[in-house]
């Protein structure tokens, strides 16, 4: 290896620069990148040139996929009906209420909680694309590892826009207990309770608001701009490819790529496509994949032990050993949690098939304004954010290669 991978930090802030020109370039000169859309093609599709051409990645791959981007967040408008429905059977039909109540909590389970696809059939199907570039190592490969992004941006959460983050969790929160609410009298109702049961659906009443509100849940006309959610994912991994390629340095014994994934909005979409198929295709040395999602407050810098709503663990070992490298970088690093209401990170895809795998994201879960939300743009990067977690993404592929 000409060079150690830790030489990389002492070009940091050029590698941050970098990262911002690039970031800005494709939200002011590129189309929206709505899960499944032009923009979002386009904007994977130049990614993948630029590891091809500038980051020495001999292997670059770009495999389409379908999908059917607008069930993820079009089940609040499901959700909303059936909740709805369920209030107003309450008196008049109490086995339907019970009925509309449980589908609600069944999908709100499997689709919200688990991210299972058993809406998809229900929306217009569209294709999406994942980018695999992996750059050779210059002796036998004995470890790989994948430096995770996803391209894609969200449609706009209004109430996180106009309120803030507490507000925008409160109907989902209100919502869910008030399904619970009424199937629970509604049983009572069925089983002989008495008037007070009666007196409690009318005081389930208030419920009704935060069922309507679900249908607010986001705007599918207004795409954010998806700087820091996610190209700041995408651009730690291609920075420091670029700046090996620059200077020359090629671990010896590690396979470092940059794996793109598409409609991570749209409920993980595309790592689900990737980890499917290429299940089987990495298993000859240990195989990693760090994702990185919403780098932005150094303050919040943090390795993820669980995701999925908390629901499923990251690798312990990765998690501890970015953990050390952030330390030995001599960045503030946190452990923490995707907590329930908080949704998931592409890294429960891989988990699911098998890969070890682990995020790291730079915000803080209770949802600041810019999150998936028109002020998420090019002008509030945050470069200390941004060269905080390089550095310790750079400390621990140099410690990785050396002990492997």
């Amino acid at each position: 290896m000409a060079g150690s991978i830790r030489e990389l930090n002492t070009g940091s802030k050029e590698a941050v620069r970098y990262m911002v020109r690039e970031i800005t370039h494709i939200c002011k000169d590129m189309k929206s990148r709505e899960p499944g859309s032009e923009g979002e093609r386009e904007a994977a599709g130049y990614m993948a040139d630029v590891l091809r051409e500038t980051c020495g990645c001999t292997d670059v791959k770009v495999e389409t996929f379908e999908e059917h981007p607008s069930s993820f967040y079009g089940y609040f408008y499901i959700s909303a009906a059936l909740n709805i429905l369920s209030a107003v059977c309450f008196f008049f039909l109490p086995w339907l209420c019970v009925v509309t109540g449980c589908i609600s909590v069944l999908l709100f389970l499997l689709h919200f909680v688990l991210y299972k696809k058993i809406l998809d059939p229900l929306f217009p199907k569209k294709e999406s694309i994942n980018v695999t570039a992996v750059r050779p190592c210059s002796k036998e490969v004995r470890q790989r590892v994948f430096l995770n992004g996803h391209t894609d941006a969200a449609w706009e959460f209004p109430l996180n826009y106009y309120f803030g983050g507490v507000v925008f969790e409160i109907p989902g929160a209100m919502a869910t207990l008030g399904a619970f609410y009424y199937i629970a009298i509604d049983i009572c109702i069925l089983s002989g309770a008495g008037k007070w049961a009666h007196i409690a659906g009318l005081c389930g009443l208030i419920f009704v608001p935060f069922f309507l509100l679900l249908a607010f849940t986001y705007n599918p006309k207004r795409v954010v701009d998806g700087a820091n959610d996610n190209l700041s994912g995408c651009y730690i991994g291609i920075a420091l490819l670029k700046e090996m390629e620059q200077r020359g340095i090629i671990p010896e014994h590690t396979e470092i790529g940059v794996l793109l994934t598409g409609s991570e909005e749209a409920g993980l979409r595309g790592a689900k496509a990737w980890a499917k198929k290429h299940k089987d295709d990495y298993q000859d040395v240990p195989t990693y994949i760090i994702g990185f999602d919403t780098i932005h407050d150094p303050k919040h810098l943090m390795v993820n032990r669980r995701d999925l709503n908390s629901t499923i663990h990251a690798d312990r070992e990765l998690c501890e050993w970015f953990r050390n490298a952030a330390k030995e970088a001599g960045v503030p690093c946190k452990t923490g949690v995707v907590p329930l209401f908080g949704g998931s990170t592409d890294a429960t895809a891989f988990l699911q098939e098998g890969f070890r795998a682990v995020t790291i994201t730079g915000l803080n879960h209770v949802l600041e304004d810019y999150y998936h939300t028109r002020k998420d743009t090019y002008d509030n990067l945050n470069e200390e954010g941004l060269e905080n977690c390089y550095k310790a993404t750079v400390c621990l592929l140099d410690r990785m290669e050396r002990e492997e």
